[in-house]
C-alpha cells in the first residue's frame, strides 16, 4: 500500500504577491472605467442596442451584486446620448365624441410650444368675444332682429284689437298671455258686474271672446316661423360676431403651426365650436360670472392641450428605469374628480406611464418586480406585439362593474425594453412563455467570475481605486489590495479565479475604511480587511456557533478520535441567508443479509431531496461493479445521516456513505480523527463537491474546540484542490503539522487512509489480494449471496 502525502501548504491557499501590484497605494493608480470581467455582457448589449429590429428586447441575466443594474443603466445612457429625441405626445380633446381623446404627435418640444400658445390663444378669445358681444352694432343688429320679431307679434295683435273693440271687448298682454275682458264706458267689467248682466248679454259676450280667440290664433299661425327665423337670425349674428372675432386669432396660430396638420386640424375644430357656442356661452354669463382665473380653468379644461410626454430637454433617447412596474405606473390612467358626489373625468386628466416616457428610448424594468403585479406581463407582451400604447383598465372585466369613462386613443410605441433578472426568472419564462424568445432575443449574461492573472490583479486593484473614490474612502495600500484578491478568489471558491460580485466588495471596503478610521489609520492595509472580515463573521455567526455548541457538550455525537465500525464522519455546508458555514455530520450504516439493497433513511422518511437520494442509490452499481461481478448482490443495508432534522440535499456525502456502508460490511473500523467529503460514480471516481473551505473549516473548528492531536485531517476529492482559499488558521496548523488534508481520485484512496489498511487490486483472474479490503467486501458479499440463496 503506497502512502497517500497530505496536501502541501502551498495548495491550501493562493496568495498574492504584492510585488504584482506596482504602487504604495491606490492613489497612485489611474481610476478604472467600464465593467470589471464583463467582456461577454459588453458584447451583447452592443449588439441589442444596436440592433433596431422588433424582437430584439434585452434580458440582463445574472446574479445580485455583480453590478448588472448599473452595467444595464450605464450602457443605455451612454448609447441614448448618440440617438435622435423622441416626439412629444399629447391629447386633446375629441369634440365630436368626447369619449374617445385624440391623441397627437409632435417633434421634441413643440408640445409645450403647442401649449404655450394654445393657452395664449384661449385666453385671448376670452377677453375679445365678450367685448365683441357688447360691441354697439352687434347690439344694434340683434336689436333690429329682436325688434322685427316685435313688430310681426304687435301687428298680428293689432288686428283682433280692431275687432275686439268693434265687441267692447278689451285685449290685455300679461307676463307673455294674451287675454280679453269685457269694457263698458271704458272701464273694464269686473267679475261681480258681469256676473250681474242679463243672460242674453253675457252669452253674446262671450261668443265674442270665442270669436276674438279664433282670430288670435289665425294671427299667429305663422309665430313659429317668426320666432325660428329670429332665432336662426340671432344664432347667425352670434356665429358671425364670433367668427370675426376669432378667426384672426386662429390664423396667427394656424401659420405657424401649417406644417403640422394634426395641430391645424385640432385648432379648425376648436374655432368651429367656440364659433357655433360663443353666443350661449356669453348668454349664460359664462365669462362674466367667473373670475379671470376661472375662464382661463374653464377654456383650458374645454380646449387646452394634455401635455403627456415632454422631450423638450431630454438629450437623446429617453431611458427610463420604473422601479415598481404596476399595471397604471407603465401604461398610465384616467384620473377623476369628485363633483357633487358623482366622479367625473375629461380628457386633461389623461396621465402618462413609463412606457409613454420611454417611447423612443429604453425601458428597464427588474423582471421579479414585473411578474409580482397581475395583469401586467401580459399586457406588456401586446403593446410589444402591436407596437401601440393603450389606457385601459384592466380589472374592470373582472369586477362586473361597467363605468363610463375615456377611451383614448392609442399612441404608437417604439421602445426597446431591458429586463433584470436571475438566471431562474429567465429560464421559467424561457419553459413557459412561447412568445419569449422572440421578444427577448439578446441575453447579457453576466459573469460571477473572471480569470485570476497578473492583468486582470492589476485592473482589480484600479477597480478598487474607483469604488474608494466613489464612496469617498481612504485609500488601499497594496498589502490591503492584495488580502482583497485573495478574499475574492475565497468568493470565487477557485484558486484561479476573482469574484465579479462587485457589491459585495464596496461594502466589504467601506467596514474596512470604517475599521481603519476607527484606529485613525491613513490607509486601508490587510489588517483592517481582515477584522473587517472577522466582525462580519461574529455578526453572522450565532447559528453556527449554536451548532458547535451542541457538538462539543455531545448533544450532537461526532467522534474526532478513536475508531468505529460503521460510523464516520461527513462535511456538510449549511446556507441561512447569505451566511454559509461547514459542520461534520455522522454517518452511519448497518448491513445484513436479505435483498432489500440499500435504504436511505433520509428517503424513506422524505427528507432526502432528489440529488441525496441518486447519490445513495449510485452506491448498489459500484458495489456491484467492484466486488460482485461473478455473483448477485444480495445485501440489505441502511444509511442514515445522524441527527438531521431537515431536509438534505446534494452527493457530497456518496464517499463517506459507501466508506461507512463498507466498514459495516466488513467490520473494518474507520478512524474517526477524519471527515470526508465528496462525491462518487459508478466506477468509484471521487468527484468534485461545493462548498469546500467551509466543509474543511467546520471540522477544524471543532478538533481545534477538543485539542488539536496531529492525528485529524479531512480528506476531499482532488478535483477539489484547486477551490482551495482557507482560513489562515487551518494554514497555520497544517503548517505546523497538526492537523492535514489530504485529497483523494478514487473511493479506493480514501478507504486506506481511513482503515489503515490496503485497498486491495483485482488480479488477472478477478480475485482481490489477500487481507485487502477488497478482499474482506467480496467474502463477506459472497456470504450474504448464499444465505439469500
Amino acid at each position: 500500500m503506497e502512502k497517500l502525502a497530505p496536501l502541501s501548504v502551498d495548495q491550501l491557499y493562493r496568495t498574492c504577491d504584492s510585488e504584482l501590484l506596482p504602487f504604495k497605494t491606490t492613489d497612485d493608480l489611474e481610476g478604472y472605467s467600464g465593467f470589471f470581467g464583463q467582456e461577454r455582457a459588453i458584447e451583447a448589449m452592443e449588439f441589442g442596442v444596436g440592433m433596431v429590429r422588433p424582437g430584439y428586447n434585452l434580458f440582463v441575466m445574472g446574479t445580485p451584486h455583480t453590478g448588472r443594474f448599473s452595467f444595464a443603466m450605464e450602457n443605455l445612457k451612454s448609447a441614448a446620448k448618440r440617438q435622435n429625441k423622441p416626439y412629444d405626445w399629447c391629447y386633446l380633446k375629441n369634440i365630436s365624441d368626447t369619449r374617445y381623446p385624440k391623441a397627437l404627435k409632435l417633434p421634441a418640444g413643440k408640445g409645450v410650444k403647442l401649449q404655450r400658445d394654445l393657452s395664449k390663444l384661449l385666453n385671448r378669445a376670452i377677453t375679445e368675444l365678450p367685448a365683441a358681444f357688447e360691441n354697439p352694432t352687434y347690439q344694434r343688429q340683434k336689436s333690429t332682429i329682436e325688434r322685427d320679431f316685435a313688430r310681426l307679434y304687435d301687428a298680428a295683435v293689432e288686428v283682433v284689437e280692431r275687432k275686439g273693440r268693434e265687441y267692447s271687448i278689451a285685449v290685455y298682454r300679461d307676463a307673455g298671455t294674451i287675454g280679453f275682458t269685457p269694457v263698458a264706458e271704458g272701464q273694464a267689467i269686473d267679475e261681480a258686474v258681469f256676473s250681474a248682466l242679463p243672460e242674453e248679454i253675457r252669452d253674446a259676450f262671450n261668443l265674442h271672446i270665442s270669436e276674438l280667440e279664433e282670430l288670435l290664433n289665425e294671427q299667429l299661425t305663422e309665430m313659429p316661423r317668426w320666432r325660428r327665423e329670429a332665432a336662426d337670425a340671432l344664432r347667425y349674428l352670434d356665429r358671425d360676431t364670433a367668427r370675426h372675432t376669432l378667426v384672426p386669432l386662429f390664423d396667427e396660430v394656424r401659420t405657424e403651426y401649417s406644417n403640422l396638420s394634426g395641430v391645424n386640424d385640432y385648432l379648425n375644430d376648436v374655432e368651429h365650436d367656440l364659433i357655433r357656442n360663443a353666443g350661449e356661452m356669453v348668454a349664460d354669463g359664462i365669462f362674466e360670472s367667473k373670475s379671470e382665473a376661472a375662464r382661463r380653468e374653464f377654456m383650458n379644461d374645454n380646449y387646452g392641450l394634455n401635455l403627456l410626454v415632454d422631450n423638450e430637454r431630454t438629450k437623446g433617447a429617453p431611458v427610463v428605469y420604473e422601479a415598481h412596474p404596476s399595471y397604471e405606473n407603465l401604461f398610465g390612467r384616467v384620473e377623476y374628480n369628485s363633483e357633487m358626489g358623482a366622479m367625473v373625468t375629461n380628457y386633461r386628466l389623461i396621465r402618462s406611464g413609463a412606457l409613454h416616457r420611454a417611447n423612443g428610448g429604453y425601458l428597464v424594468i427588474e423582471a421579479e418586480k414585473l411578474l409580482e403585479q397581475p395583469f401586467v406581463y401580459q399586457a406588456l407582451k401586446r403593446a410589444l406585439k402591436a407596437h401601440e400604447i393603450r389606457i385601459e383598465n384592466p380589472a374592470s372585466e373582472f369586477t362586473g362593474i361597467s363605468t363610463v369613462t375615456l377611451s383614448p386613443e392609442a399612441i404608437d410605441l417604439n421602445v426597446k425594453l431591458v429586463l433584470i433578472g436571475g438566471r431562474d426568472i429567465y429560464y421559467l419564462l424561457q419553459d413557459l412563455d412561447h412568445d419569449f424568445e422572440k421578444m427577448f432575443r439578446v441575453v447579457v449574461d453576466f459573469e460571477e467570475d473572471v480569470p485570476r492573472t497578473d492583468a486582470t490583479i492589476r485592473q482589480y486593484a484600479r477597480l478598487m481605486s474607483t469604488l474608494a473614490n466613489e464612496e469617498k474612502l481612504a485609500p488601499l495600500t497594496r498589502e490591503g489590495v492584495a488580502r482583497l484578491v485573495e478574499h475574492s478568489s475565497r468568493l470565487a471558491g477557485d484558486q484561479d479565479m476573482l469574484s465579479a460580485h462587485i457589491g459585495e466588495l464596496k461594502d466589504l471596503l467601506c467596514e474596512a475604511d470604517y475599521r481603519r478610521n476607527s484606529v485613525e489609520d491613513k490607509y486601508i492595509d490587510a489588517h483592517h480587511v481582515d477584522a473587517a472580515l472577522a466582525a462580519k463573521e461574529r455578526r453572522t455567526g450565532r447559528l453556527a456557533q449554536k451548532i458547535h455548541e451542541g457538538i462539543t457538550n455531545e448533544t450532537v455525537l461526532i467522534d474526532t478520535d478513536g475508531e468505529a465500525i460503521g460510523k464516520s464522519n461527513g462535511l456538510t455546508v449549511l446556507q441561512v441567508g447569505d451566511v454559509s458555514f461547514g459542520t461534520p455530520a455522522r454517518i452511519t450504516a448497518t448491513v445484513h443479509p436479505g435483498s432489500r439493497g440499500i435504504v436511505d433513511i433520509e428517503r424513506e422518511v422524505t427528507l432526502g431531496q432528489p440529488i441525496h437520494s441518486k447519490g445513495v442509490l449510485i452506491l448498489s452499481g459500484y458495489l456491484g461493479h467492484r466486488y460482485a461481478k461473478d455473483f448477485p448482490l444480495a445485501i440489505s443495508a441502511s444509511i442514515a445521516m445522524e441527527q438531521s432534522y431537515g431536509y438534505i440535499d446534494g452527493d457530497s456525502a456518496s464517499m463517506a456513505e459507501i466508506c461507512t456502508l463498507i466498514s459495516a460490511l466488513t467490520h473494518i473500523p474507520i478512524k474517526q480523527q477524519f471527515a470526508m467529503t465528496g462525491s462518487i460514480n459508478q466506477y468509484g471516481e471521487v468527484q468534485a463537491i461545493g462548498g469546500v473551505n467551509e466543509k474543511i473549516e467546520g471540522f477544524f473548528r471543532l478538533c481545534e474546540t477538543r485539542g488539536l492531536t496531529g492525528r485529524q485531517g479531512v480528506i476531499i476529492p482532488q478535483a477539489n484542490v484547486r477551490h482551495l482559499m482557507l482560513k489562515q488558521e487551518v494554514v497555520d496548523a497544517v503548517r505546523q503539522g497538526v492537523f492535514s488534508i489530504y485529497s483523494v481520485a478514487t473511493v479506493d484512496q480514501a478507504l486506506e487512509l481511513l482503515m489503515g489498511r490496503d485497498a486491495g487490486k483485482e488480479k488477472a483472474d478477478g480475485v482481490f489480494n489477500q487481507r485487502s479490503i477488497g478482499a474482506e467486501v467480496v467474502k463477506r458479499l459472497r456470504e450474504m449471496a448464499k444465505a439469500k440463496a
